[in-house]
C-alpha cells in the first residue's frame, strides 16, 4: 500500500461486542427503510443482465451505491419481495446506502451464456464482452439512472462473487471508489477444483452448479445433484473406482465436467481464466478478506493482494481472520473451526470497525486513505489475538530453515547436512488404501472442518512421515509463506506429496466446548496449513513428467501464509504423505498422460522415499 496513514486500530474493536446487533436484528425490515426495484441492463452486445435494486426510502440525501454480481442468484425475485438483509453488513444497511444485486451473464433471471471463470479480453472491440466489461457498463447505468445516488460506487463479494469483485478492478469504471474480494477465487488450478494440479474431489458434487448451462432466463434452479445414496464418501469415491467412473453422474450436458476432463494440465485454458495476473494499474481503494482457515479460497485472497502491492499504487490493505469459508458474514457468538475456539464476536467486530470503515471512507468520507486501519490486519491462529502490521509479510520477518531428520526429529540446525543428505525415511504408499483427510464420516459439499482437525490419526498410519521439535521454549511465530523443498524418490513413475503443519498441544491442554466428545485437547495435533502437489507438475504445471523410478528428485511448492504461534510448552511438527482422500483424488502411481482416463490396472502400490536434507522454509516473526 502506497498512502499515508495511522495504522493505530482503536482498542475499542477487541472490546465492542455484537449486542447491538442481536437488539436490532428483529427490529429493522428492509421493506419499511428501502424500496426494491428491478431492472434489465442491457451490455454494450445487447445481452440483459437481471438487476435488482434497494434505495432508501429517506430521499433527503445522496447515497453511494454497493453492488455484488453473483452467479448464485439475486433473489428473492419480484419487486414484493425483499431480503431480510441487504449489503455487505448490518451498520451499512441500518445507516443507509443504495444496495445493488446482479445475475451474471447466463445464470438464473440474466440473459446470455454462461463462461465459468470467463477469461479477460484486453483491448476488447466494440462488442466483445468480459466480466469487466459487464460491470462497467451496469455501474454506468446505475450512476445514470439510479436517483440520489452520489458517484461512487463500491464492490463487494464472498466467493465466487468475490472473483466478480476482484473482476471489477480491471478496466474499472471511473465511479468505483472500493473493492472488497472476499475470499476470491484467483486461479482455479490453484483454488477450489485443484490445488498445485491436484484435482480435489471433494468438490466433484460442486460441479453440479457450475457445468449445465441454461438458454433462458430462470428463477428455479436448472441444475440438479446427483443422487448418492451414502453418507460415507471416502467409500463411496473409493468404491466408484477410477474418476473415468463417475462419467455415469455427469454427462456430455456438464460442460464443465467436461473442461476438467479435457484439461488436466495448466494449459491456455485455466491460465487465461486466472485474475492475479491482471491485477495491474488498479485504481480503486481494495480491502482482501479471507479466512486463515478457508478449505476453499485462500490462493484467491494472498495472491490477489500480493500481486497488487506489486503492481498496483492503490490503497490495498489485507484482512485475514480465524474463519473458513464466509464466516466472517456470520454474526456467530463464539468462533470456532471444527474443535478449536479462537474467541467471541470476532466476525461482528470486524463488520463494524474494519468493513463499515473502509467502505464509508471511500464512499461518504474523505476517500483519502487516511483511516485507521492497517495494512495488513491478521489474527494469531496461535494466541487468538489481532495483530496490525505495516505489510504483509510483516518487516520483522525473517526466513528460517527446517531439515526433515532422522529419528522423526524437524531440526533447526542440523550438525551435518551431508549425512543427511544420504538418509531418508521411507513407507509404501498404497493409492487402494489411501490416506483419509478427516476421520469424520460424513459427505459433504465442500469441505471446511479438516482445516484445523486433530491430525494424530494419520500421525499413527505407517504411509504418513511425521517430524517434529523438541517442545518448545519460547514462542515461535510464524507470520507469512512456507515453502515446502522436498527430496523424494519413489519406485513408481507418478506420485502426489503432501505437507501439513501442524501445532502439537501439551498434555495439560483443556478441552473446548467444541471439541467433539471423542477427542481431548491434551496432545491435539491441530493442523495450522496444508498443501498438496501432483509430483508431475514439480518443473512446469503446463507440461507434466514422469518420475525416473528410484531417482533422488527435488519437488518444491508453496503452502499458502500462515500467521501463528507455537506456544512454548507446544511442539512444531510436520507430516508427509502422499494420498490425501477423498480430498484430492487418488494419484495410479504409475504415470499416465491424464488421471480423468487412467484404468483400474494403472493404480499401483509403491514405495517413497523422503530424504532428510529436505526442509521447510518458513517465514518467522523475528
Amino acid at each position: 500500500m502506497k498512502f499515508t496513514r495511522n495504522f493505530f486500530l482503536p482498542v475499542l474493536f477487541l472490546l465492542v461486542s455484537s449486542i447491538g446487533f442481536a437488539q436490532t436484528a428483529n427490529e429493522f425490515k428492509v421493506e419499511d427503510h428501502y424500496n426494491k426495484r428491478e431492472v434489465e441492463i442491457s451490455m454494450r452486445d445487447g445481452i440483459k443482465l437481471h438487476t435488482t435494486i434497494y434505495s432508501p426510502k429517506d430521499t433527503s440525501k445522496k447515497y453511494p451505491i454497493l453492488m455484488t454480481r453473483t452467479p448464485y442468484s439475486a433473489r428473492p425475485y419480484g419487486e414484493d419481495q425483499f431480503r431480510s438483509l441487504i449489503g455487505p453488513n448490518r451498520h451499512l444497511m441500518e445507516e443507509g446506502n443504495i444496495f445493488v444485486y446482479q445475475d451474471v451473464r447466463g445464470r438464473w433471471m440474466s440473459e446470455g451464456v454462461y463462461d465459468n471463470m470467463r477469461a479477460y479480453i484486453p483491448n476488447k472491440k466494440k462488442k466483445q464482452v468480459d466480466e469487466a466489461s459487464d460491470t462497467y457498463d451496469t455501474v454506468d447505468w446505475l450512476v445514470k439512472n439510479v436517483k440520489n445516488n452520489n458517484g461512487r460506487v463500491g464492490v463487494w463479494g464472498i466467493s465466487y462473487p468475490g472473483y466478480y469483485s476482484a473482476y471489477a478492478l480491471i478496466d474499472a469504471h471511473p465511479a468505483i471508489k472500493a473493492v472488497s474480494p472476499q475470499a476470491p477465487i484467483g486461479d482455479f488450478f490453484f483454488d477450489d477444483f485443484h490445488h498445485n494440479g491436484a484435482y480435489l474431489l471433494s468438490y466433484w458434487r460442486a460441479t453440479a452448479v457450475f457445468g449445465y448451462e441454461k438458454t433462458t432466463p430462470s428463477d428455479t434452479a436448472w441444475y440438479s445433484f446427483p443422487e448418492l445414496n451414502t453418507k460415507d464418501q471416502y467409500q463411496f469415491f473409493l468404491d466408484a473406482g477410477p474418476l473415468k467412473n463417475l462419467d455415469k453422474y455427469y454427462g456430455e450436458d456438464n460442460v464443465f465436467w467436461q473442461q476438467l476432463k479435457e484439461h488436466p494440465n495448466y494449459d491456455e485454458f485455466w491460465q487465461k481464466r486466472g485474475l492475479v495476473q491482471h491485477m495491474k494499474d488498479v485504481k480503486p481503494a481494495v480491502m482482501v478478506v479471507g479466512g486463515l482457515f478457508d478449505a476453499e479460497d485462500l490462493y484467491g485472497p494472498f495472491n490477489i493482494y500480493k500481486s497488487l502491492e506489486k503492481n498496483s499504487d492503490n490503497f490495498n490493505m489485507l484482512v485475514m481472520g480465524p474463519w473458513s469459508h464466509g464466516d466472517w458474514s456470520r454474526n456467530r457468538k463464539r468462533q470456532a473451526i471444527g474443535n478449536i475456539y479462537f474467541g467471541d464476536d470476532i466476525s461482528a467486530n470486524y463488520q463494524k470497525d474494519v468493513e463499515t470503515t473502509f467502505f464509508n471512507h471511500f464512499l461518504k468520507g474523505e476517500a483519502d486513505g487516511s483511516v485507521a486501519l492497517p495494512e495488513a490486519y491478521m489474527f494469531d491462529t496461535g494466541t487468538h489475538e489481532w495483530k496490525s502490521y505495516e505489510q504483509w509479510p510483516p518487516k520483522n520477518a525473517g526466513k528460517k530453515n527446517f531439515f526433515l531428520g532422522d529419528n522423526q526429529q524437524l531440526l533447526e540446525s542440523p550438525l551435518d547436512l551431508p549425512t543427511l543428505a544420504d538418509g531418508a525415511e521411507e513407507f509404501i504408499s498404497d493409492p487402494n488404501k489411501p490416506v483419509p483427510y478427516s476421520e469424520d464420516i460424513k459427505m459433504v459439499f465442500t469441505p471446511r472442518k479438516y482445516m484445523t482437525d486433530d491430525q494424530r490419526f494419520a500421525a499413527r498410519r505407517p504411509d504418513v512421515l511425521i517430524y517434529e521439535t523438541e517442545v518448545l521454549e519460547e514462542d515461535l511465530t510464524l507470520a507469512g509463506e512456507v515453502l515446502a523443498k522436498l527430496k523424494v524418490a519413489t519406485t513408481g513413475t507418478a506420485a502426489d506429496w503432501v505437507v501439513k503443519i501442524i501445532d502439537v498441544y501439551p498434555p495439560d491442554a483443556e478441552d473446548y466446548e467444541e471439541t467433539q466428545d471423542y477427542l481431548s485437547m491434551s496432545n491435539y495435533h491441530m493442523m495450522v496449513r496444508s498443501e498438496v502437489i501432483r509430483g508431475r507438475f514439480r518443473n512446469s504445471f503446463s507440461e507434466p513428467e514422469p518420475f525416473e523410478p528410484n531417482k533422488k528428485t527435488e519437488v518444491n511448492f508453496d503452502l499458502q501464509d500462515v500467521h501463528h504461534t507455537f506456544k512454548k510448552g507446544h511442539k512444531l511438527q510436520v507430516q508427509v504423505q502422499s494420498t490425501w482422500f477423498p480430498l484430492i483424488d487418488r494419484n495410479p502411481q504409475k504415470y499416465v498422460d491424464n488421471i480423468f482416463e487412467a484404468e483400474e490396472e494403472d493404480f499401483q502400490a509403491h514405495k517413497h522415499k523422503v530424504f532428510q536434507d529436505s526442509e521447510i522454509i518458513f517465514t518467522v516473526l523475528e
